[in-house]
C-alpha cells in the first residue's frame, strides 16, 4: 500500500522472458498483479503488530480473517497500481513485461478482479474482525491507490516520503485487529516502516533513474540528481537507526531486539555510506536488496524478542 507495494518487488531484479509469460496459466497473471512477495512482507509486519498487541497466543478466529482481509486489500491496492500505471509500465524496462501492458489481462477484467478482492477483504475484516481495522485497511488502499498513485507519484519528488504512510500502516492494522484500539506502540511500529521506506525505495529509484525520466515521473533522482538522493538515503538511514532504538527505550522490547536492531541498522548504514562515498555499479541495487532483508529480519527479531523475553507490565 505504498511504494513498498508498487516498486520494491523482486520483479525489478529478475524478469521472465515474454515467451514464458505467454504460456503461463491465466491465474498466474492475476496473481502477478497482486505483487504477492511484496504483500507478504506487508502482511508479516501486520502479523508482528498483531502478536505485539497481546502477551499470549492469538485466537485463530481473529488471526485468520485478519491476515486474510489485510492480504486481500493489500493485493487489491497493488492491482490498482497495475491498472492505473499500465501506460507508464509499458514504457519502462522494469515493468514492460507486466500482464496489463502486454494485454495478457484486459483492463476491465483487472478492475472486476480488484473490486472482488476489495469487497471480500473489507467484508471479512468488518464482519469477523472489527470495523476499525476494516476502515483503516481501506484507508490504506485509498491512500496508496488514489492519493499516492494517481496524484503524489506524478506531482512531487517527495511522493514516497508523503505517500509512504499508506504502506507503513500494516503493523497498526495487526494491532487493531486484536485490540480494537490505536495504541502508541502500534504507531511506533508504523514509524519504523515509514522511516525505512524512503531509503529503501530511493536506492531502487537511483538504479532505475533513466526509466523514470523517460516517462516523466518526478522521482528524487530525476528531479534533484543521484548525488542528492544518495545524501537523502544516508540521512534517512541515520534517522532509521535512531527510530530503531525507541522500542527498547520505551520498554516495548528487550535486549534481543536491541542487538538485532543495532546490527541491522549498522549494516544498512554501511550500505548507505558506500552508496554515497564509494559506490560501484551495483551498489544501489545491493542497498535495495538488503533493505528488504533488513525489514523482514527486524520484524522477525521483534517478534522473537516479544515471546522469548516478554516485558512485564
Amino acid at each position: 500500500m505504498s511504494e513498498l507495494v508498487t516498486e520494491t518487488d523482486t520483479e525489478s531484479v529478475v524478469t521472465e522472458s515474454m515467451s514464458t509469460k505467454a504460456q503461463a496459466p491465466l491465474w498466474r497473471e492475476y496473481y502477478e498483479i497482486t505483487k504477492p512477495r511484496v504483500v507478504a512482507l506487508l502482511v508479516l509486519t501486520a502479523l508482528v503488530g498483531m502478536c505485539m498487541a497481546m502477551p499470549g497466543a492469538i485466537p485463530w478466529q481473529i488471526m485468520v480473517p485478519s491476515i486474510a482481509g489485510i492480504w486481500l486489500l493489500s493485493s487489491a491496492s497493488a492491482a490498482i497500481n497495475h491498472i492505473v500505471d499500465q501506460q507508464i509500465d509499458a514504457k519502462m524496462a522494469r515493468t514492460s513485461h507486466r500482464p496489463l501492458p502486454n494485454g495478457r489481462i484486459t483492463t476491465s477484467k483487472a478492475i472486476v478482479f480488484t473490486a472482488m478482492l476489495s469487497l471480500i477483504g473489507f467484508t471479512m475484516l468488518y464482519v469477523w474482525v472489527n470495523p476499525l481495522t476494516a476502515w483503516l485497511t481501506l484507508s490504506g488502499l485509498v491512500g496508496y491507490s488514489v492519493i499516492y498513485t494517481m496524484y503524489l507519484k506524478r506531482a512531487t519528488p517527495q511522493n514516497i516520503t508523503i505517500g509512504g504512510l499508506a504502506g507503513a500502516i500494516p503493523p497498526l492494522l495487526g494491532w487493531t485487529s486484536v485490540t480494537n484500539e490505536i495504541h502508541p506502540h502500534a504507531l511506533l511500529l508504523v514509524l519504523l516502516v515509514f522511516t525505512w521506506t524512503p531509503p529503501h525505495f530511493w536506492a531502487l529509484a537511483i538504479h532505475r533513474r533513466d526509466d523514470y525520466a523517460k516517462v516523466n515521473i518526478p522521482m528524487l533522482p530525476v528531479t534533484h540528481g543521484i548525488n542528492f538522493t544518495k545524501t537523502q538515503i544516508l540521512l534517512y538511514t541515520v534517522l532509521l537507526f535512531i527510530v530503531g532504538l525507541i522500542p527498547y527505550l520505551v520498554e516495548m522490547s528487550n535486549w534481543l531486539y536491541l542487538i538485532g536492531a543495532v546490527t541491522l541498522n549498522l549494516i544498512f548504514l554501511a550500505y548507505a555510506w558506500k552508496l554515497k562515498f564509494n559506490a560501484e555499479k551495483d551498489t544501489a541495487m545491493q542497498t535495495f536488496r538488503f533493505s528488504i532483508i533488513h525489514l523482514m529480519v527486524l520484524f522477525v527479531v521483534l517478534l522473537a524478542d516479544h515471546y522469548l523475553l516478554p516485558i512485564n507490565p
